[in-house]
């Protein structure tokens, strides 16, 4: 957590502990701290405040967006991204045992939706299209102006997952393309379990739960007003896009020739990278460059330990045995030339040590 954020999470809980949805002054006084976080955060995005939400985080925002709109609409059938976040994945694994029909389309070679793929999977019962606007894994920023325009030209609502963008690039231009969004607050610098979803105001659907009084109904449960208060300090502090694409850049130029970067995201100012290492196991190099004291994954921590290989490489086409060679770099403005320039050190370290080891009789 940023220090703001920190700061403003403490005075919100000493100051504004009551229910905001009880009337009596600690109440209303939290309601209102909060009704001013949704104003604040609504004019960052750039949206309408009567259609965002604060929820506990990205998964739930994703829930509650995807059966908003299935709600809203018509039809039975629904596209996805092969390499949506592991919550929008089990959410469709639902709805496929329900009886909906799904349609999982790849990614190319660069890491985006082939977007032609998507087009030729759109019928006239395609009621929904989630595509997340930055990889969680590849850091690759998807084509949501392309398919917006596809859906709109067959009236079919879009849910972008917008965690890993928000924060990181500039969602403003893009927030007017989709129908909802989750975004999701510790990805910001703000706390853990907090986060927010757009549902477009324009549209009548169904909540989940019926009776529910908090949000205007859209979802159960007592808010967390003091995260939702430290949620809206962090969304004004935004990544430096011009220190994250140098900090990459002189990251990479340190790497041996023996990694290889997943995805065309080199020049893009996402803080995420992924890398391939043929012949050593992602497990063996996050195991030891945590020994040393440097921590990344081998995928979205959501997903690392639920899936035998990344829904991402599975995605592009990358085979079983080269994508278990697969890690999950991530960067951050706090980062110095030193840490980056020592973890690539660290990492090329490593290979070296793992082909000695296995090359030893």
């Amino acid at each position: 957590m940023s220090e703001d954020a920190l700061s403003a999470f403490m005075k919100a809980a000493r100051e504004y502990y009551g229910n905001t949805s009880s009337v009596h002054d600690v109440g209303t006084n939290a309601k209102a701290l909060v009704e001013h976080s949704r104003q604040t955060l609504a004019a960052t995005l750039n949206v309408d405040p009567a259609g965002l939400y604060f929820s506990s985080g990205g998964t739930e925002g994703n829930w509650l967006g995807i059966e908003a709109l299935l709600s809203a609409g018509s039809g039975n059938h629904i596209i996805i991204s092969a390499a949506e976040h592991s919550s929008v994945r089990r959410i469709v694994e639902k709805k496929e045992k329900e009886g909906w029909r799904i349609s999982r389309i790849p990614l190319t070679t660069s890491g985006v939706v082939d977007v032609e793929a998507l087009q030729d999977e759109m019928t006239e019962d395609t009621a929904l299209v989630s595509v997340q606007l930055v990889n969680s894994d590849l850091g690759t920023i998807q084509p949501l102006e392309v398919i917006h325009r596809l859906c709109a030209e067959s009236g079919v609502f879009l849910h972008s997952d917008f965690v890993q963008a928000f924060g990181k690039i500039d969602v403003t231009n893009v927030v007017g393309l989709v129908d909802s969004f989750s975004l999701s607050a510790h990805k910001i610098g703000g706390p853990k379990g907090v986060g927010a979803v757009y549902i477009r105001p324009s549209l009548s659907f169904t909540p989940i739960f019926p009776s529910v009084t908090h949000e205007s109904g859209v979802r159960p449960g007592t808010l967390n007003t003091p995260g939702i208060a430290s949620f809206v300090v962090a969304a004004d502090h935004h990544v430096e896009e011009e220190r994250i694409s140098y900090l990459k850049s002189i990251f990479l130029t340190k790497l041996e020739s023996s990694f290889q970067l997943v995805g065309d995201t080199r020049d893009q100012e996402v803080p995420i990278l992924g890398l391939l290492v043929e012949g050593v196991p992602g497990q063996w190099l996050m195991l030891e460059g945590s020994r040393r004291g440097y921590a990344f994954s081998v995928g979205s921590a959501c997903q690392s330990y639920q899936d035998s290989t990344l829904p991402t490489l599975d995605a592009m086409g990358i085979d079983e045995e080269l994508a278990e060679t697969f890690i999950r770099i991530s960067f951050h403005p706090s980062h110095t030339e030193a840490d980056v320039l020592g973890l690539a050190d660290c990492l090329n370290g490593i290979v070296a040590e793992y082909s000695t080891v296995s090359a030893a009789p």
